[in-house]
């Protein structure tokens, strides 16, 4: 069982940065692909980026190519998300997810844990 609480989410404007926090409980968060996905208002939730177990791979939705960069740290069981120059379409609630497979970005089923969310709102 891996339990996900993400942290860092808040009010900032155009322009900004934000660093998202997801802190994993249980010793097996090193096993699982990890991925951040978001939900905007009124809008299906959406992949934003992935990482392999071992940090060696990444990929990100288009949209957020070049400004958000996903990380991990299996030491302390944490995963990030460093998000620059945020623009107001950003505004979601962002979440954290733990998956068997990297292809989890384009197949939910293949996610095992979701955390409850954080919501960043950027202002124009």
């Amino acid at each position: 069982q891996v339990q996900l609480v993400e942290s860092g989410g808040g009010l900032v404007q155009a322009g900004g940065s934000l660093r998202l926090s997801c802190a994993a409980s249980g010793r097996t968060f090193s096993s699982y692909a990890m991925g951040w996905f978001r939900q905007a208002p009124g809008k299906e939730r959406e992949f934003v980026a992935v990482i392999t177990w071992s940090g060696g791979t990444t990929s990100y939705t288009d949209s957020v190519k070049g400004r958000f960069t996903i990380s991990r740290d299996n030491a302390k069981n944490t995963l990030y998300l460093q998000m620059n120059n945020l623009k107001p379409e950003d505004t979601s609630v962002y979440y954290c997810a733990a998956g068997n497979s990297f292809s989890m970005a384009t197949t939910t089923s293949l996610i095992n844990y979701w955390g409850k969310g954080t919501l960043v709102t950027v202002s124009s």
